[in-house]
């Protein structure tokens, strides 16, 4: 099946085969009714969104209230993913994947459900395409949670020590600052 489940509940890993010859390839990247079923239930996608960025830069991780179907057509990402639902078992782990271009990278598409807070950092020396459907429109003044890229209960071994990062993003908090009363601390 080219959609395969993970221990982290809501997040999906997409495979499919890339066909090339001399021209280039093809490759479909997903179809709803396999998600569905790996899922348990029918996404929706609403809208679709595309970001650039240079070399080193580093975001997230945040957690939208929505679900997220990511694809890196163009460079190399390092996708960060990380469990900071309260109730969920498994609060606080993280998943990392390499997306995009073969070798180091894999041409992979990564479902992350609501609730569940994603991260990417630009590897190589070229800017990375980073493309995103989500299960509903973007509004202003919507509460995202997110969490500090760096925190050491996640434990995502970045291979930088200083990324590019947004303002917002250099003062997220920690999941202990969060959730200071959450049992996995205890």
């Amino acid at each position: 099946m080219p959609v395969d489940t993970t221990d982290i509940d809501g997040l999906l890993v997409v495979r499919w085969d890339t066909f090339a010859d001399e021209r280039g390839f093809f490759r479909q990247t997903y179809q709803v009714r396999e998600i569905a079923e790996a899922l348990g239930r029918d996404p929706v996608l609403r809208q679709g969104n595309h970001s650039r960025s240079v070399p080193g830069v580093l975001r997230g991780f945040h957690a939208e209230p929505w679900d997220k179907l990511v694809y890196v057509p163009r460079g190399r990402a390092l996708a960060g993913v990380a469990d900071i639902r309260p109730d969920s078992p498994t609060f606080g782990e993280a998943r990392t994947f390499m997306l995009g271009e073969p070798p180091e990278g894999q041409r992979i598409r990564l479902f992350i459900a609501e609730g569940l807070a994603n991260s990417f950092l630009t590897m190589g020396d070229g800017p990375v395409d980073y493309l995103y459907d989500v299960s509903d429109y973007w509004r202003p003044g919507v509460p995202k949670p997110a969490v500090a890229w760096d925190d050491p209960d996640l434990g995502v071994d970045w291979p930088v020590d200083a990324p590019v990062l947004s303002p917002a993003d250099t003062s997220n908090p920690t999941l202990r600052q969060l959730f200071p009363d959450h049992p996995r601390w205890r």
